[in-house]
C-alpha cells in the first residue's frame, strides 16, 4: 500500500521541529519586550530618584526660609530686598551666603567697619538650608566644585596671580595687613579651599570680586595650590617674624640690633671707668 504524500507545508512544519529554530517574529517581540522592559525601568528609577531630589531640595528652602525669618530678616528684610541695616541678598547666590554664615561672620555680632570672623551660629545642615533658600529666590554664584579645591594647581602661576591681584591687601605672604578706617585684610593662613575660592568669587567685605571673566577657576584654583603650599612650606629663611615685610624686620633691628649696640656700648664705658 503506497504512503500518503506530505504537503510542503507539512514538510516545512517538520524541517522547523526537527531543526528547533523559532520564527523571526518571535526574536523581534523578545527584543522589543525587553526594550520596553528596560526603557520602563530605567523611567521608574529616574523619576523617582527626581522626585526624590526635588522633595529634598524642596525640605532645604522651606528649612532655610524659616532659618532665614528668624534670624536673618531683621537686616536684610523678609523678601530678602534689604533694609537700612543690611544690603539686598538678592542675587548674591549660595557662595556668598555660605561664606558668611559657615566663617561666622554673619549673623552680624555688632556694628563695626567690617564683619569679623567668628565660630559658625549654625549647623552645616542650617547653613545649607539658608544658602539654598537665597538661591532659589534669585541666581547668583554657586558652591565651587570639589575638583577646584585640591590645592594641586600649579604654585608658581597661582603666586603670580596672587602678587598681582591681592598682596597689596593681604601681604605676599598672605600674612593680612591694615587698610583705611579701621578695615583690615584678614590673614589667610589656615582658611579652608573652599571659602578662598568663595571669598574671590564673590568678593566679601572690602574686597573686589574676582568672576570667572576676571580671573578663571583654574588661575583661582591655582591661587589656593600657592596658599596651601605656604600653610605647608616653613620659612626658608629662618623665623619669620610673622610675614609682615619690612615693618617688623626693621621694627627687630630697631629694638634687638640697636638695643645691644647700646647695651654694649654701656657695658664697655662701664669697664673702662
Amino acid at each position: 500500500m503506497a504512503k500518503p504524500t506530505k504537503s510542503p507545508v507539512d514538510a516545512r512544519k517538520a524541517r522547523k521541529a526537527k531543526t528547533g529554530r523559532r520564527s523571526p517574529l518571535a526574536s523581534i517581540a523578545l527584543i522589543a519586550i525587553g526594550l520596553v522592559s528596560t526603557g520602563g525601568a530605567y523611567a521608574l528609577f529616574t523619576t523617582t530618584a527626581s522626585a526624590d531630589t526635588t522633595a529634598a531640595h524642596s525640605q532645604l528652602v522651606d528649612d532655610g526660609s524659616k532659618l532665614f525669618a528668624a534670624n536673618c530678616a531683621t537686616c536684610h528684610g523678609l523678601n530678602l530686598q534689604g533694609t537700612t541695616a543690611g544690603p539686598s541678598l538678592l542675587g548674591v547666590g549660595a557662595a556668598s551666603v555660605e561664606f558668611q554664615v559657615a566663617t561666622g561672620r554673619m549673623p552680624l555680632a555688632q556694628s563695626g567697619p567690617q564683619a569679623e570672623e567668628k565660630p559658625a551660629q549654625f549647623t552645616t545642615e542650617q547653613i545649607k538650608a539658608l544658602y539654598t533658600y537665597v538661591a532659589a529666590r534669585a541666581p547668583g554664584p554657586g558652591i565651587p566644585d570639589s575638583s577646584l579645591l585640591q590645592g594641586d594647581g600649579d604654585a608658581s602661576a597661582g603666586a603670580e596671580l596672587f602678587r598681582i591681584n591681592c598682596a597689596m591687601c593681604h601681604n605676599v605672604a598672605g600674612a593680612g595687613g591694615a587698610l583705611t578706617e579701621g578695615k583690615f585684610a584678614p590673614a589667610l593662613k589656615g582658611v579652608s579651599a573652599q571659602h578662598i575660592y568663595e571669598a574671590m568669587l564673590t568678593g566679601p567685605q572690602n574686597m573686589p570680586v574676582f568672576n570667572n571673566n576676571n580671573i578663571s577657576p583654574e588661575d583661582k584654583a591655582n591661587i589656593i595650590t600657592y596658599l596651601k603650599y605656604l600653610d605647608d612650606t616653613p620659612s626658608v629663611g629662618g623665623l619669620d617674624l610673622g610675614n609682615l615685610g619690612p615693618v617688623s624686620e626693621g621694627l627687630f633691628i630697631w629694638i634687638f640690633g640697636l638695643g645691644a649696640i647700646v647695651a654694649i656700648t654701656v657695658w664697655l664705658t662701664a669697664k673702662s671707668n
